[in-house]
């Protein structure tokens, strides 16, 4: 241990933050002033350690803190911590929208601004329920374009109905949206940048307004999602590798590498107890622990299974 990890422990729980969404439900926390509950963030650079001798303490103070120890060769503190993880419980359409990919956002949002590659994956699905991801094949670029600009955009949008287990990755400049009866994991990177294209003609307001040409900008009509289906992949092993972020899903008995960067461990059935560095923490459904580089692996125990987000 060096002194960038002499006051590092291996397991870092951290707080949930709830947000209202217009389209939430109740799955995640109760209504807030009468809006539903649609995203809780369980990990960021926001989050806040729980428990330990850190408890009270941010993420991003400790990256700043303890840059190798937590990072490892990934990433640097003055970008920022680079991954977001939330919780999306959905009872109504979110807005069909789009996201820039990192050289669109900096020079369409600022200098140093990161674009928005995600993926989703499935913990319940309403019988019917379905999403958009992409457009119909064969949609032209100026096809696409006539659609977003004149409220034409579900004539080419691509519906799927997913399953519980299933994982759906979407890179920048893929058209999507999430339906009502779902409930899933979003890991993505740690950026807000969203183009709405089509908010389901709910009243326009400053916080829901529609960016027509941004999305023109950044949609790509070849781009419809890379999906696992959960009859393949069964909910563990290698989910998504893309250059922003891997996630990876695990049972009990499974040791996972961190690869030389920091792990994020969200238990998603069951309860599970972690090992890493020699200490240990059991960890219940939709619990969240951050475990630096230093740690280099961690070591799941108990009937359960966990996804694990490294950059």
């Amino acid at each position: 241990m060096t002194s960038d990890t002499a006051a590092l422990p291996a397991l870092l729980p951290l707080a949930p933050r709830y947000h209202s969404r217009v389209w939430g439900g109740d799955r995640l926390a109760p209504p807030v002033g009468g809006t539903p509950i649609g995203e809780a963030w369980i990990a960021d650079g926001h989050s806040v350690i729980t428990d330990g001798p850190l408890a009270g303490q941010t993420v991003e103070h400790l990256m700043r803190t303890y840059p190798h120890g937590l990072l490892g060769g990934q990433g640097a503190p003055e970008s920022g911590f680079p991954l977001l993880i939330k919780l999306l419980d959905c009872r109504d359409w979110l807005s069909v929208q789009v996201h820039p990919n990192d050289a669109q956002a900096q020079v369409m949002v600022g200098p140093g601004e990161r674009g928005k590659t995600e993926a989703w994956h499935f913990l319940h699905v309403e019988p019917g329920a379905e999403l958009l991801a992409g457009v119909t094949p064969g949609t032209t670029p100026a096809t696409l374009a006539g659609a977003i600009r004149h409220g034409g955009i579900l004539e080419v949008s691509e519906r799927a109905q997913p399953e519980v287990g299933d994982t759906l990755f979407i890179p920048a400049g893929t058209l999507h949206a999430l339906g009502p009866g779902l409930l899933l994991y979003e890991v993505q990177q740690a950026s807000d940048t969203t183009y709405r294209v089509y908010d389901w003609d709910r009243p326009a307001s400053a916080g829901r307004a529609l960016h027509l040409e941004q999305s023109v900008a950044v949609t790509r009509a070849d781009l419809r999602g890379d999906w696992k289906a959960a009859a393949q992949t069964g909910g563990v092993g290698e989910l998504v590798s893309c250059p922003e972020f891997t996630l990876v899903g695990a049972r009990g008995g499974e040791q996972v590498g961190l690869h030389g960067s920091f792990g994020l461990v969200t238990v998603v059935e069951g309860t599970l107890t972690l090992n890493a560095a020699g200490e240990t923490l059991e960890v219940g459904p939709f619990g969240t622990v951050l475990v630096p580089a230093w740690a280099g692996a961690v070591t799941l125990t108990g009937e359960g299974r966990a996804l694990i987000a490294t950059p």
